[in-house]
């Protein structure tokens, strides 16, 4: 009995006294339940999707995550509404006082709803996943670090967090570098001066590709005679990585090495050069 009286205490009674708004310690505690319920299920929910057993483990860990993000949302949703019907406020009144006012500001947040929308497409079709290293159409360079309903959050090169909304990913052009698991092809050129023995250059420029521990093995990195330039005869090197944020240190770590090696071998690096003929005309 006390405990019935307990439960049933009035907190909280404002509005018509004949018909008031009551908030007893009951509607409390089922709040609070469901919050804790809410907290403790996604808890559970992340340990299985993070690691997996049986039904996710042929799921790579980005897209596993993404799956996260998707439950956890649906979740939140549901456990809200079950949160304001326990505190006796109902859901369906509640839109229908303010169906008037959220029309009027549909109209003012078009651009939101838009992201919000483009974040469920991106985590339902998996295109862009945490993790990624993404390009977007103005040649901003970022890893993404977080996806959320309105926006992502994108670390470039120089550690500078961009918040980007989601809207940008779906309606412009970009580049997911990381969409590809087998790696990136990337190309560096480089030039050598005329009389320098073409199978040596190529030699030393693939010995330098197949040593460096960031590019690929399978497909193999490969040299290619470009042509023949106004200065020097030209060469490129393709190889794949996985290290496609800092690719560009990749790069002028191998640049480093080739031009040490060259140097070793013999075979210099030109600069351009040109002739300059000075006619004079006599004076009558």
């Amino acid at each position: 009995m006390v405990w019935n009286e307990f439960m049933n205490y009035e907190l909280l009674s404002v509005g018509n006294p004949k018909n008031p708004y009551v908030i007893q310690v009951w509607n409390v505690f089922l709040t609070v339940a469901i919050l804790i319920g809410t907290l403790v299920l996604l808890a559970v929910i992340r340990r299985l999707v993070e690691r997996p057993r049986l039904l996710l483990s042929h799921i790579d860990k980005k897209r596993r995550h993404s799956i996260y993000l998707l439950a956890k949302y649906f979740i939140w949703v549901i456990s809200i509404a079950l949160m304001i019907e326990a505190l006796g406020i109902g859901v369906t009144i509640l839109l229908g006082a303010s169906a008037a006012l959220l029309v009027g500001i549909g109209f003012g947040l078009q651009t939101i709803f838009a992201d919000l929308i483009s974040g469920l497409f991106l985590l339902f079709e998996g295109t862009i996943k945490i993790g990624d290293v993404v390009e977007s159409d103005d040649g901003l360079i970022g890893k993404v670090t977080e996806i959320n309903l309105r926006s992502s959050e994108i670390v470039t090169r120089d550690n500078v967090v961009v918040i980007i909304p989601n809207s940008k990913f779906v309606s412009e052009r970009v580049i997911n570098w990381s969409h590809n698991a087998d790696g990136i092809r990337f190309m560096v050129d480089i030039g050598v001066a005329y009389g320098s023995d073409v199978e040596k250059v190529i030699e030393v420029l693939q010995t330098v590709m197949i040593e460096h521990k960031f590019i690929e093995k399978t497909p193999e990195p490969f040299v290619r005679f470009k042509h023949f330039g106004d200065s020097s005869l030209d060469f490129q090197l393709f190889f794949w990585t996985q290290d496609v944020f800092t690719v560009e240190n990749l790069k002028s770590d191998m640049r480093r090495t080739i031009h040490r090696r060259l140097k070793e071998e013999g075979i210099a690096i030109p600069f351009p050069q040109r002739d300059i003929h000075i006619i004079s005309k006599k004076e009558d």
